[in-house]
């Protein structure tokens, strides 16, 4: 029993300690997570892609994208892994994404990623941009690459030019 309520004496002062650490100003509340888009939402901006992005399947290229799932993730905030976290991709500059180490290749690449520029990439990425790190051998299938763009396009916050 004395033993427990010294892990507990340690536990409270270790916390104490921690929240005294700060600057004593109150933390400022972290922005709330965007809610994930209903698939009714996910199907209005599916039909909202240009074409052919807009005939894609969403279920096929999120069972295409599981061979890229090892090495991104997508969720905005996510973490970079092998790859670099992919939410918001389409119209950042590549190589840019912060913090990850791009090779000197995707540094100097000087393109905007859109779903021309990803399609090349996915069919592939050695042969479209030499002296890049990405290992992947690419999607030879076509229709594989139009579906894994769409599905990327609904899931990482990409919001389609209002007319």
């Amino acid at each position: 029993m004395k033993r427990l309520i010294a892990i507990l004496a340690l536990t409270t002062l270790a916390s104490t300690t921690l929240v005294a650490c700060g600057s004593g100003e109150p933390a400022a509340p972290a922005a709330p997570a965007r809610p994930a888009p209903t698939e009714a939402e996910k199907l209005a901006l599916l039909a909202a892609l240009p074409a052919p992005y807009n005939q894609g399947d969403l279920e096929n290229g999120r069972r295409a994208f599981a061979r890229c799932r090892s090495c991104h993730t997508i969720t905005e905030g996510g973490s970079n892994m092998t790859g670099p976290n992919l939410y918001g991709l389409f119209g950042r500059t590549a190589g840019t994404h912060p913090g990850y180490n791009y090779s000197k290749a995707l540094k100097e690449a000087g393109f905007t990623w859109d779903a021309q520029k990803l399609d090349q990439w996915l069919s592939g990425p050695r042969t479209f941009l030499p002296g890049n790190k990405m290992s992947f051998a690419g999607l030879p299938n076509a229709t594989d690459r139009r579906d894994v763009i769409a599905y990327l396009k609904v899931e990482t916050g990409f919001a389609p030019e209002q007319p």
